[in-house]
């Protein structure tokens, strides 16, 4: 009885033994995104965290840090450059200081107007996949993805339909030197502000406007602090998912494989959360503010908007060089396809 006391208590230990081993060896992946929880980005981490956790049967555990959790959305690509975060899905508009070409998606009025198609440009583009994702490298990032979440909207405190309502009206920008130069070719006087300060800026009336989809419009209150929304048709807001060179370099070949195959699955669900989102947070917008002014450009006006963004592609040749002119031509092409 003793020796079959002692085998249960060695095989019970031995099983403790294992059960710590593999929890020690079990990876921990860090996603930062640059949203609030229950947002589109962190739809994405979602998923992506539910995917690989239940192909790798729990040898990988994803934990996900929203906005304001890791720092900055620049310091965020830093760190992810650095190993320290494993993961980061950051607005293409926080890069331009990092990898100044990716700026190629910030040209207003040159993307594809048709969701559809953005879809398929993003998702399949050997323009960014085989060209500027060398760019992404050379600064320490992988490239994995990038997606759209949905058309810009203006949020305003008066209505702009031409150029010229523009005149001594402060808009929010994300820190980009490409985005800086497009909306003062757009005729406003455009202000770098970070995400988390917009509310109180549009508040205290320190900025007159801001640009964001309708789902983080809703999310951050903006319509709360703004009289007028406007679709100007300028552009959506393109946004990517990177990790770092040496980090995703040290995985196995599966690994790698692991996380192709799960950011290309990904590409058709985001496409269909950000449409539900969108929908549904301007339906909410709608019921909270009915007072709310919704204006959409026509034709006509957009492409007075249009003949001035022109200006815009001179200055991102500009910042990046040679290089730039190459991918916009590239770019340019896959769009006159997709039309």
């Amino acid at each position: 009885m003793r020796t079959l006391k002692t085998l249960l208590k060695g095989a019970m230990l031995s099983a403790s033994i294992a059960l710590a081993s593999t929890q020690v060896l079990a990876e921990e992946w860090k996603f930062a995104i640059e949203e609030i929880p229950g947002s589109i980005m962190d739809s994405y981490a979602q998923e992506f965290k539910k995917r690989i956790e239940a192909k790798t049967h729990g040898d990988v555990s994803i934990r996900i840090y929203p906005l304001g959790t890791l720092g900055t959305p620049t310091e965020l690509v830093e760190q992810v450059a650095d190993g320290v975060v494993q993961f980061a899905n950051v607005s293409v508009g926080n890069l331009g200081t990092i990898v100044p070409e990716s700026q190629l998606f910030l040209l207003t009025y040159t993307l594809p107007s048709d969701s559809s198609a953005i879809s398929n440009l993003l998702g399949s583009s050997k323009v960014i996949y085989d060209d500027l994702s060398q760019d992404f490298e050379h600064k320490g990032l992988q490239l994995h993805t990038l997606y759209s979440e949905g058309p810009q909207v203006w949020t305003t405190n008066r209505e702009i339909h031409n150029p010229a309502d523009f005149d001594n009206f402060k808009m929010r920008v994300m820190v980009s030197p490409i985005l800086l130069k497009a909306y003062e070719d757009l005729g406003a006087s455009p202000t770098p502000l970070p995400f988390g300060e917009v509310y109180g800026a549009l508040q205290l009336k320190q900025v007159d406007g801001q640009i964001n989809p309708v789902s983080a419009i809703e999310e951050m209150k903006f319509y709360e602090v703004t009289d007028y929304m406007i679709w100007a048709g300028e552009q959506e807001l393109v946004t990517s998912v990177m990790s770092g060179t040496d980090w995703y370099e040290t995985l196995s070949t599966e690994r790698q494989q692991l996380i192709r195959e799960t950011t290309a699955e990904l590409q058709d669900y985001i496409r269909g959360i950000v449409e539900q989102f969108n929908e549904t947070k301007l339906e909410q917008i709608k019921t909270a503010r009915p007072d709310i002014k919704m204006i959409r450009l026509n034709e006509e006006e957009r492409a007075a908007f249009r003949e001035r963004s022109q200006a815009t592609h001179s200055a991102y040749i500009e910042i990046a060089g040679d290089r730039g002119q190459s991918l916009l031509d590239a770019l340019l092409a896959e769009v006159e396809t997709l039309q």
